[in-house]
């Protein structure tokens, strides 16, 4: 029995209280370089998320590391655990392939900020107001309020069109008048609907110039700058009355036509 104490449990039990003591003080060092890498982290500007997940990833590791020097302490083989953490770390790996895209998305999309919540932007097929960032998706609330999660990995590996990045917009219209009709009266009324639009902006200054003659009409280029806020009320207003105004000044707004001549074959 005294054999038996002195040999296996005495050391074994020894090996235990060291494995536990090692657990608990490597816990108490994680804990602790988690809270300074915290503090340091919080006084970047490095969004809340991405710091959440980095410090959750961070905890994971070192506690996997402790776990491995207690077992390694206990006479535990780790090469083989180490090994079979591996491939496991492979095969989730795998299986998680394009949540892991997102994943790895998130992250760019948090550190590079292409957009904000708040931006109206057109990503991954989808045009809205970016409501929420996460680390895997977007949602993006549409001009109707349909509420849209895009994969973060469909946005980062697409094209990003962010119209709320800039303060100011141009606005880019065409008019179409006859051929009958007088073209600077036409012009004159264009210039005079900018000229008493008070959210067009002077600077820089609007532009009407003719575009083309088209083969139903002469077109004209309309296009003001405005604050980026102000953009769709802008065209809507403009459209409207230039519209009723060309009706009042007797200037045509054709739309496309055909002529077709018929001509009468002797029997």
């Amino acid at each position: 029995m005294q054999q038996l104490l002195d040999t296996y449990l005495i050391p074994w039990g020894i090996n235990l209280g060291l494995a536990i003591l090692v657990f608990i003080v490597g816990r108490m060092l994680v804990s602790m370089v988690v809270s300074l890498i915290a503090k340091g982290l919080a006084k970047t500007k490095m969004d809340d998320t991405l710091v959440h997940f980095v410090l959750s990833i961070l905890r994971v590791l070192l506690v996997l590391l402790v776990v491995v020097a207690a077992l390694d302490q206990l006479g535990v083989d780790t090469t083989s655990l180490v090994a079979l953490v591996g491939a496991a770390g492979l095969a989730v790996g795998l299986a998680l392939k394009d949540s892991l895209q997102n994943f790895a998305s998130g992250v760019m999309l948090v550190i590079f900020r292409p957009f904000a919540a708040g931006d109206f932007i057109d990503a991954g097929g989808v045009s809205g107001t970016v409501d929420r960032i996460s680390i895997f998706s977007t949602l993006l609330k549409t001009p109707d309020n349909r509420e849209v999660i895009v994969p973060n990995g469909a946005i980062f590996s697409g094209t990003i069109t962010n119209y709320s990045a800039q303060p100011t917009r141009r606005v880019d219209m065409v008019f179409g008048i006859g051929y009958d009709d007088d073209l600077l009266k036409a012009k004159q009324i264009l210039v005079r609907l900018l000229e008493q639009e008070a959210r067009v902006l002077k600077d820089p200054s609007p532009l009407v110039a003719v575009a083309e003659l088209a083969d139903s009409s002469v077109n004209f280029n309309v296009r003001p700058w405005v604050k980026s806020e102000d953009y769709w009320g802008v065209k809507a207003d403009l459209t409207e009355r230039v519209k009723l105004e060309f009706d009042r000044e007797g200037i045509s707004i054709p739309y496309p036509q055909t002529d077709v001549h018929l001509r009468q074959v002797a029997g």
